[in-house]
């Protein structure tokens, strides 16, 4: 079961494209899904906690649970 956080900052692929690798770098196996158009990700294999730190050493904010 995967959890869906919010991030700001997320505007093209390339964002999400370091997003998703900052997460996987930090929980290598995780499972990422960005939703550019509602500023979220779905990860599943990670907890909260990993996801925050990793979307925020890449540049973006996190917001919290979706």
């Amino acid at each position: 079961m995967s959890d869906s956080y919010k991030v700001i900052g997320m505007t093209c692929g390339g964002c999400a494209k370091s997003v998703t690798n900052a997460i996987l770098d930090a929980a290598p196996g995780a499972t990422v899904d960005v939703n550019l158009d509602e500023k979220s990700v779905a990860v599943d294999g990670a907890d909260q906690a990993t996801v925050q730190q990793a979307v925020e050493d890449a540049g973006f904010e996190f917001v919290g649970a979706a």
